[in-house]
């Protein structure tokens, strides 16, 4: 199977869903059936099938490894939980586009369910681009959907207010992108990364250009994952945006970015390097300082989604730090494969979060936690999830969560970062107080009270709860069943000539 058959197919797909919106009356929920079904048949495709070989010509621009396959594996799965969620969601979204939401119950709708696979497509490019064109072509694609996903209930002040920095704000980042990738051309004379590194490697002249472009790289895909100081953006956006687009920013949008940013810096940091010492020192200190940031910010929050947004900045915090270590570490895995497990574990745990958001906004309540009150106590099952989703998210032993970041402390351990190690360790103590107070707010119920309410979830949303909760566990007790999708370290480094060494 051709690399690009998948993504091409996504993009069909959602043109498809598009135009079936527009000339037809098909039920606007079909719709979101049809690309799920759609993105679950890729996911089965490339799970099961593979996407072995390389197309002719395309050796140069196009990575189909290990690490390429398991992020495209999860930008699926995002965007199936992300278009579930908008399913639940639905009437919140209704109320905010349509004119008239009694008489049109199901206006809007339609590019609501169809824009996420757009970015599922660039989110795809991205995981297998390894040359700057194809990287800023991919990356725009994810983006600018985003720009309207963001803005999209349109008589929401909040929504629109969060579209209009996170155009602003993403613009400024594409900018600074875009220049440090033409200034990074314009020294090596290079498009692709590994030609790239190769010219690093022989590097000859004064390193100050070639530091100004990195930074500028780095500056540009710091905006997409959200580290300080490029975080600005962050909490605003996920507090204002439609609750299944805060889930797919905070998830998807920050694993496109780590994967482009992981190889980006593999060949910054490849043996040989001009750059490599500095580069390596910058990440660990925006890791630092991010972490930090994140989870101190976070302390202060009443609103739930935006201590999600602060919790989402501390977790790139950890992945920056992993980032900037050793690339031949002893914990088994790259640091580019560790960002990836640890995302890996991220993700179902976030989602989780977001979908009892969802749909406690869908049956009239609010995103404080105050008013996600007792919810566990009249919602057993869907508390439990939740609960363990928070334990995982703060690093409880034997969850998901412990184990992402026990691999990024283990590899500040095998690197001698013990500041770093100081700074990862404290975010963690941080992270168990703010999680678990919103666990205490959901078993909590003051006497006087109105009883909670009751959530209804659709089959869907069950299954995908079902799904989530268990890979937590899973990936908790056994998580070598991630360690094997993401194969040998060769295989992760095989775009860059120079890689370094195994252990």
């Amino acid at each position: 199977m051709s690399p690009l058959s998948l993504e091409l197919a996504l993009g069909v797909l959602g043109l498809v869903l598009l135009l079936v919106e527009s000339f037809t009356r098909v039920p606007r929920k079909t719709l979101a059936y049809g690309a799920i079904g759609g993105l679950t048949l890729a996911l089965l495709i490339l799970v099961f099938g593979g996407a072995s070989g390389q197309a002719p010509g395309m050796e140069e621009f196009y990575a189909v490894d290990a690490l390429a396959l398991f992020y495209k594996g999860l930008a699926l799965v995002a965007t199936i939980a992300t278009i579930v969620l908008s399913l639940e969601y639905a009437p919140v979204v209704n109320q905010y586009v349509a004119t008239y939401p009694e008489k049109h119950k199901e206006a809007g709708l339609g590019e609501f369910f169809s824009l996420p696979v757009f970015v599922c497509v660039g989110m795809m490019v991205m995981a297998s681009a390894k040359d700057l064109i194809t990287i800023f072509v991919a990356l725009e694609l994810v983006t600018v959907s985003f720009y309207v996903l963001v803005a999209y209930m349109r008589r929401s002040a909040a929504s629109l207010e969060a579209g209009v920095k996170y155009l602003i704000l993403g613009a400024l980042s594409t900018g600074l992108l875009i220049y440090g990738l033409a200034w990074l051309y314009g020294m090596t004379g290079a498009l692709t990364l590994e030609d790239i590194a190769k010219s690093l490697k022989h590097w000859e002249g004064s390193t100050a250009p070639l530091l100004f472009a990195a930074a500028l790289v780095i500056a540009g895909l710091g905006f997409k994952v959200g580290a300080v100081p490029f975080h600005i953006w962050v909490p605003d956006v996920y507090q204002g945006a439609p609750t299944p687009v805060t889930a797919f920013l905070s998830v998807g949008s920050k694993a496109a970015g780590f994967i482009v940013l992981t190889r980006v810096v593999e060949t910054f940091l490849a043996e040989g390097s001009a750059i490599a010492q500095p580069i390596s020192h910058v990440l660990l200190v925006l890791g630092g300082a991010t972490i930090l940031l994140g989870n101190l910010a976070a302390i202060a929050q009443t609103n739930f989604k935006r201590l999600l947004a602060y919790s989402s900045i501390a977790h790139a915090g950890y992945l920056l730090i992993v980032l900037g270590c050793s690339p031949a570490g002893g914990t088994g895995l790259t640091p580019g494969q560790i960002a990836a497990f640890y995302l890996a574990t991220y993700l179902p745990m976030t989602f989780i979060c977001f979908l009892l958001l969802s749909v406690a906004r869908a049956q009239g309540l609010g995103e404080e936690i105050a008013s996600l009150r007792g919810l566990a106590l009249s919602n057993p099952k869907l508390g439990m999830a939740v609960t363990l989703a928070l334990a995982s998210l703060a690093g409880l032993p034997l969850t998901a969560g412990f184990m992402g970041k026990f691999l990024v402390i283990f590899a500040t351990v095998l690197d001698g970062l013990y500041p770093y190690l100081a700074i990862a360790v404290i975010g963690a103590a941080v992270g168990f107080y703010y999680y678990f107070r919103v666990i205490l707010s959901l078993y909590s119920k003051t006497e006087g009270e109105a009883a909670p309410v009751k959530l209804k979830l659709g089959l869907p949303s069950v299954v995908l709860l079902v799904l989530f909760t268990a890979s937590i566990v899973v990936m908790g007790v056994y998580p070598d069943s991630v360690r094997k999708a993401l194969g040998d370290k060769g295989a992760a480094k095989a775009h860059v000539a120079t890689a370094v060494e195994k252990h």
